[in-house]
Parts: C-alpha cells; structure tokens; sequence
C-alpha cells in the first residue's frame, strides 16, 4: 500500500541560499513539513513560511551533524519520514550538499521505498565543488588535473578495515578533495605521502564554504594540519589536495568582495528587507536582519475617500513606496485604474517612489535631484502654479510636517491622508542585542527616522551606541545622532543602491586594521 503523502530528499547546497535549486526552492514554498539538518542555512528554513497557508509548515530539526549527542539516529529519521508520508503530508527532507554525495540520502531512499512512500529526489550542490570554487580553486584545470576524487575524510588511514586506498590515490594524480576530515587529516597527509605523494603538494582547507564567515587555509600536504590549527578552522572543513589549489592567487574571488567579513545590521521594514539585504550580501557582507519597524495600515476611510473624489485634485503628493502601494489598493478596491489619474499632475519623493508609480501606469511630473521634502518644495515653488491648487498628500502617520507646511505656504490647499504607519517590530530584538553585545557588528544601516527609534527601543540603548550607523540621507542620520549613535556613513543619494554604494564606499577608504 503506497503512503497518501510525498517525501522530497533535496540537496539544500553548502550554505550560500542562492545556490538552492529552483526546484528545491519550489518545494519548500509548497510542503506541509520540513525535515532538515544541522548545517541547513535558516534563510531556506524561512522559504517554508512564504506564501498562504492553511496551517503552518511543521519544522524538524534532526541534528545530523558529526554525530552530535543531540542529532536524531539514522532509523529515527526514516521513522519520521515514513510518519509524515502516512499522514498525507508534502515533506521536505532538506540534506545539506547534495542527498547522494555522501549524504546518506540513498539509505532514506531505500526507508520510503520499503515503506510504499513515493518519494523524489532532488540534487544539490555539493560541498566538494562549491566550497572549492567559492575558494577560488577550480578541481579540474586542463595542464593541471584532469580528474578529482571526493573521499569521506571518516575515512581512518591506519585502520585494517579502510575501505579506501590511500597509496593509489597518491600515485593517480588529479585534485583530492576530502569531506569531513579534520580530525583524520594528519594520518591521511601521511598516508598520501607515505604512497607517494610529494609533501609539498599545493593543499587547502575551507572552513564553511559558501558562508560569509568563510575562512581559506593554504599550506603544503605536510604542513596543512599545523597551519589549520594555528588559524583555529574546525568543522565544517573541506580539505583539496592538488596542483589546483595554487590557482586561488590568480582566481580567488569569494573572499576579495568589497563587503567580505564585514557584520551588518538590516533594519529596514520586513517588508522591504530583502532589497538591502541582497544588495549587501552580494557585495560580501554577512547580512543580519533585524526589522526594526513593520508597516500597519491605518484606517482606511480617509483614503478611501479621497480616491472617491479624486477628479477633484490637480496634484497628488507620494513620499514614499508605501504611500504609492496604499493609495494604489484603495484605487483598485473602488475599481479604478490609472485613468482616474489623468487630469492630476503626480509628484514624488526620489527615484524608487516614481518607479513603483510607473510600475502602476503613473509617470511623475515633479522628482527632485535630492531626495527629500525641501527639494521638492524647491522644485514646485519654481512651477509658480500651486497658488490654489487642490493637493492630496499619501503621507505616513510620523510624516514630517515640513512638506504640508511648504505646500500651504505656496498657497494650496492640502488635504494630507495618513494611509500607515511604521510601528516597532520587536521580533527576535533579545537575540540580536545579546549578539550585538556578544559579537558585535561593523554597521547597522537605517532607512528612516521610525527604524532609528525603534531599533534604539529594541536593543536598548547601551547596545544600539557600540555599532555605527550608515544612514539613507540627512533625515535620518539627524535622527540617529540625536538617539546618540555615531552615524559614519550617509548615503549621498537616499536610495537603497545609494546607501549600498556609500557603506562599500566607507569600507573601501577604512585603514586596514594594524
């Protein structure tokens, strides 16, 4: 009898989220359950919480981690996976790598097809390529190695029931690339060059590959062990063996990324993490998300009736993307479109406001060249037309009043909606202070006046001063001074890519440490 249910084996990669594969990446969105390992990186863990749910995504951690005392037993895991399948659920079995490269996805295999559980497997990347290449070092280059053997580190040179044959490997030549060794590597350095290995052959250890936090040890067959010690690298480690570890002066780029090994700290609104948080990982940084706010609507009569008569104002004012996006459903709710918009002149706070109003069909007739109240201000009292003009102004709820004061001194008549607010979001604010005080950061970047306060309430106040701030513009880097943090870098243009620039910028002329 088949199980009603489904049992996915996906390879989750080495730790990089991005190398999860499309499929793997599909699956997680759609499960009912996730069982996953100890190395499973916590932003694909997050991928199972996407979307619309009947009921949450039961999670289960089940170690398997260098035999851990807490990791689960091979037959608990199978007896888990069966269970899930029998009670009709879609299971995630999330392995670190790949599920078959030494993985022991096979044996999980052979559990649900014993069990009448239908099941599919899906590849990862493995380890054994990824942490390599992230290192800068190819496992095959053509004049160099033209075969690469992956070997369980496990393995123990000097027991009599060694499966593998350390001497043909020595004389085979090619790339050696050794999972899950570093307990074992002296007697496995001394059994490859005992068989005839030169030991000074090029050798490397990379200590959670594909990982900001990735750290690389270059040394000689012989020398590799104590080089390892001294730098302090433990599990997880893989170790290559081989010519090819010398190209990693010529190609190495992983760890040479402007932001590598650099803490920063993301408070922007849940909502909008994500664009900084991609940004800066892309440029090396280990990303900590912490959302500082999350954006409430506010009561949405006000809105709703002013879309009602629309026809009625000759500007409306957007400061923010937010603004556009709640004006923009309370368009549709009262089953307009951008036409409705036709006779008004549409102003906007900064390139990313104007962009997700012509996302919408709207093109802008006024954007400032700074992004801020005064400059558009500026820009509108040089029109010479908003004397008696009629202005619907989106605004946030802490809005300043600078833009509204402006508009009435220009002579129009301004009828300022408050469609939401930013309020605190104190998700996960213990962890993060005591990591702050423990760990500490190298920034911690804001997008607003609301993140400043909120994060400062958040961490307390002693935590939030010991990191420096990188702010989006002057707003709210006066903000972050007056709540007593040191604000080191301001972006030049108030934009998330402008903001990424200026924190690349800021490491890029920071004196390298003595």
């Amino acid at each position: 009898m088949t199980a009603p249910g489904v049992v996915y084996l996906v390879g989750a990669g080495p730790g990089d989220p991005g190398l999860l594969t499309l499929r793997g990446g599909e699956l997680l969105v759609t499960c009912d359950a996730v069982v996953y390992d100890a190395l499973a990186n916590p932003a694909l863990l997050a991928l199972a919480s996407v979307g619309e749910r009947e009921a949450p995504v039961e999670m289960h951690d089940v170690g398997k981690r260098g035999g851990a005392f807490d990791s689960a037993r091979q037959d608990e895991i199978n007896a888990l996976l069966v269970q899930l399948a029998t009670e009709g659920k879609r299971v995630v079995r999330l392995k670190g790598g790949d599920p078959l490269v030494f993985g022991r996805g096979s044996e999980e295999a052979q559990a649900l097809a014993a069990a009448g559980v239908r099941f599919e497997i899906v590849p990862g990347v493995t380890a054994g390529i990824a942490a390599p290449t992230y290192a800068g070092i190819p496992v095959t280059h053509r004049g160099l190695a033209t075969s690469v053997t992956f070997v369980t580190g496990h393995e123990d040179p000097t027991k009599d029931a060694n499966s593998v044959d350390w001497s043909a490997l020595a004389r085979a030549g090619g790339t050696i690339v050794l999972y899950m060794g570093v307990k074992t590597l002296p007697r496995t350095a001394a059994a490859l060059i005992a068989g005839g290995m030169p030991a000074d052959t090029p050798a490397a250890a990379v200590e959670w590959g594909t990982y900001p936090r990735q750290r690389v040890v270059t040394a000689t067959l012989s020398g590799l062990s104590d080089a390892m010690r001294r730098e302090g690298l433990g599990a997880p480690v893989i170790t290559i063996i081989g010519p090819v570890v010398s190209l990693r002066g010529e190609i190495g780029w992983f760890d040479r990324r402007p932001l590598f090994g650099k803490r920063i700290v993301v408070t922007r609104a849940r909502s909008q993490a994500a664009s900084l948080s991609e940004r800066l990982a892309a440029l090396g940084a280990e990303v900590i998300e912490m959302p500082a706010t999350r954006i409430e609507r506010a009561d949405p009569e006000p809105l709703r009736a002013a879309v009602g008569r629309i026809s009625e104002y000759g500007w409306v004012v957007f400061t923010s993307q937010n603004a556009v996006r709640m004006f923009w459903d309370a368009l549709r709710a009262d089953s307009r479109d951008s036409r409705a918009l036709a006779a008004a002149k549409i102003a906007a706070v900064g390139p990313t406001t104007a962009s997700a109003l012509l996302d919408r069909g709207l093109a802008v007739d006024v954007a400032p060249d700074r992004f801020v109240a005064e400059a558009l201000l500026d820009e509108l009292r040089l029109r010479g037309d908003m004397r008696g003009a009629r202005v619907l102004y989106v605004a946030a709820e802490d809005a300043r009043e600078t833009l509204r004061d402006g508009l009435d001194e220009l002579g129009a008549t301004v009828d300022r909606v408050v469609a939401y607010r930013s309020v605190p979001d104190g998700a996960g604010a213990a962890q993060l202070r005591e990591r702050l005080l423990d760990d500490g950061a190298e920034l911690v970047t804001f997008t607003s006046a609301s993140s400043v306060n909120a994060f400062v309430s958040a961490v307390g106040a002693d935590a939030a001063r010991r990191v420096p701030a990188a702010s989006i513009g002057p707003i709210t880097a006066d903000a972050a001074r007056a709540a007593g943090l040191d604000v080191v870098v301001e972006a030049a243009e108030s934009t998330i890519s402008g903001l990424a620039d200026a924190i690349a910028a800021h490491f890029a002329n920071a004196p390298a440490p003595i």
